[in-house]
């Protein structure tokens, strides 16, 4: 009976898996929101019977995503499948979200990486490369509106600094693929936590962000960082690019604690849902004036128990 079940299961969370796969090729308007649901029946198929099952459901997809759509699908099934595997054996073991949420970022990040050595392997595909290009060429179309628009003194003044800003971009690449890891598992995480819990009437979800605190040895590590980073300030240094990235890293993770600070002290004061979810929105759409207060308001609440502060003067 379970190996019925299982074989069931399987044939179902496999045909929705390549049905998903195929309208995220031939839909390029729908690809975006897809990429957080290819994901989810490995989640699925992976809690109800484990990582083995799992990984044979992984193979099979892949074998029949290539013999149906194209070798090209492989690389997103590659990502999709390794993600959605560590997220539902976490679930399957009934650890914590966060845990749970750790595991899929690896794997994310394990799908990252193979999804790299594929495409510049089989395709030649360099991403540096092709992200240096996209910057140069973002970069002359700037430059030719300033000059239509009678800034042509300015123009070279504006396009070093706009350089100056791709080569940063491209130090940047690590830390950016690791942060589109953990926003592709949260997201595929958040979407199978609803899917297993309309299923099978399981109540699996994150507990609230307002509880979320990193611990105080993330301070220590920062400013370490940070002390480095003064020292080592010329990109020939080859500690620079692993500087940068932890500093962008670690500084995302405090903001992280910061909004969830204010989560909390919105909560604690009963105000309305509509300031914290507004000062996300402030933090994405005007980083440059949001993003430094939201990080320090994060240091302060690990460093100097802000919340416990809050809960005194209760």
């Amino acid at each position: 009976m379970n190996s019925t079940k299982r074989i069931t299961d399987g044939a179902i969370f496999l045909a929705v898996f390549i049905v998903l796969l195929f309208i995220w090729m031939f839909a390029p308007v729908l690809s975006t929101f897809l990429i957080f649901l290819l994901p989810v029946p490995f989640i699925v198929y992976t809690y109800k019977h484990d990582w083995k099952n799992g990984f044979v459901m992984f193979l099979a997809s892949s074998i029949l995503a290539a013999f149906i759509l194209s070798v090209f699908s492989l690389p997103v099934t590659l990502v999709a499948g390794i993600g959605g595997i560590l997220i539902g054996h976490g679930m399957h073991k009934r650890y914590s979200a966060y845990e749970t949420l750790a595991r899929g970022v690896l794997g994310f990040i394990v799908g990252i990486l193979g999804l790299y050595v594929i495409t510049q392997l089989l395709l030649g595909v360099n991403w540096t490369e092709s992200i240096r290009e996209m910057l140069a060429e973002s970069i002359e179309i700037s430059a030719s509106l300033f000059e239509q628009f009678g800034m042509g003194a300015e123009t070279k003044q504006m396009m070093e600094l706009m350089e100056l800003q791709a080569d940063y971009v491209i130090q940047l690449v690590p830390a950016l693929l690791l942060i589109l890891a953990a926003v592709l598992a949260f997201l595929s995480q958040w979407i199978g936590y609803k899917a297993v819990n309309r299923i099978d009437r399981k109540n699996f979800h994150f507990p609230p962000f307002r509880t979320l605190q990193f611990p105080v040895s993330i301070i220590w590590i920062y400013l370490a960082v940070l002390l480095f980073s003064f020292f080592i300030n010329e990109q020939e240094n080859f500690l620079y690019q692993p500087i940068q990235n932890l500093l962008i890293l670690i500084g995302m993770l405090l903001v992280v604690q910061g909004l969830s600070f204010i989560f909390y002290y919105a909560h604690h004061k009963n105000m309305s849902k509509a300031i914290p979810v507004l000062s996300i929105v402030l933090v994405f759409l005007m980083p440059w004036l949001f993003l430094t207060f939201v990080r320090i308001l994060g240091i302060i609440d690990i460093g100097f128990r802000l919340r416990d502060y809050v809960e005194k003067r209760k």
